[in-house]
């Protein structure tokens, strides 16, 4: 499965000469995600379907068949690939980066070759989206650090089904410097301590995202029985901390009714095995 993957913070520390923002995230794993099958093949190749299938592209714009690229090296293996997608794309959730990690572990697996040492190659959300347990993320994405147990949560997520340009929305950002999480992570005896940390951490792209679409900060509101509600990533894509997952499925059901042309899912936060 190619997990979604969740911001629950996300602070910009900085920017590189290069251009790449440093990032200082907590990133989960929420038990939503597509799916991709591989069958045996004497070329490579990639179908896609399900309910966000539209206008995603199965020629090498596809991170999938890049993923496949990179760990084939010019070998010239084959596979038929098919990619079963359900997020949305372009959502702040890592839709394409958690599909080519997929594509890296099924493949890596189908061939019998190892995985390959610079994932980010790929994206800078790869490397955590070849996790499934919450990470702290930073730098550009590559600095990967387990994070201590967490209670069990659930995740209800919510789109409404418009695109906000990640470029766009980091030049958008005024302050590029903003403070990192604490640099030592308090255990969480229970899920009210855990909330508690993350409401004194941030998203910082919010504020920008929410200005070039307003309609984020509607899904912010449809939130508001959750522990937590905050944006993931750059958007568009909002998530709402309960405790339980009847919890988690009754708000979904709830918003589902209320605004049926956003996207809705519910799972659980991913804890490690």
């Amino acid at each position: 499965m190619a997990w979604a993957k969740i911001n629950l913070t996300l602070h910009v520390t900085g920017q590189r000469d290069d251009g790449y923002h440093l990032l200082d995230s907590l990133v989960v794993r929420a038990g939503v995600g597509d799916e991709l099958h591989v069958m045996p093949s004497e070329r490579l190749s990639l179908t896609v379907s399900g309910p966000g299938a539209e206008g995603v592209p199965t020629d090498e714009r596809n991170l999938v068949l890049r993923a496949a690229a990179l760990l084939d090296a010019g070998a010239g293996r084959g596979a038929a690939l098919h990619l079963i997608k359900h997020l949305p794309t372009a959502a702040g959730i890592g839709g394409g980066s958690a599909d080519a990690a997929a594509a890296l572990e099924v493949l890596a697996a189908h061939w019998g070759t190892a995985l390959p040492k610079d994932p980010a190659r790929l994206g800078a959300d790869v490397p955590v989206c070849l996790v499934d347990s919450p990470q702290r993320m930073q730098g550009v994405g590559e600095v990967l650090t387990p994070w201590p147990a967490l209670p069990p949560c659930h995740l209800v997520l919510v789109n409404p089904r418009i695109d906000v340009p990640t470029p766009a929305v980091f030049a958008a950002l005024t302050d590029k410097a903003q403070p990192p999480m604490p640099r030592v992570i308090p255990d969480f005896a229970n899920l009210a301590e855990f909330v508690e940390f993350l409401l004194m951490q941030r998203n910082d792209l919010a504020a920008p995202a929410i200005a070039r679409a307003p309609v984020i900060a509607d899904c912010l509101d449809a939130l508001d029985d959750a522990k937590l509600a905050r944006m993931s990533g750059s958007g568009a894509t909002c998530f709402g901390l309960y405790e339980t997952a009847p919890e988690a499925e009754a708000a979904a059901e709830r918003i589902r009714a209320e605004a049926p042309q956003w996207w809705v899912a519910a799972g659980p936060v991913l804890q490690p095995s």
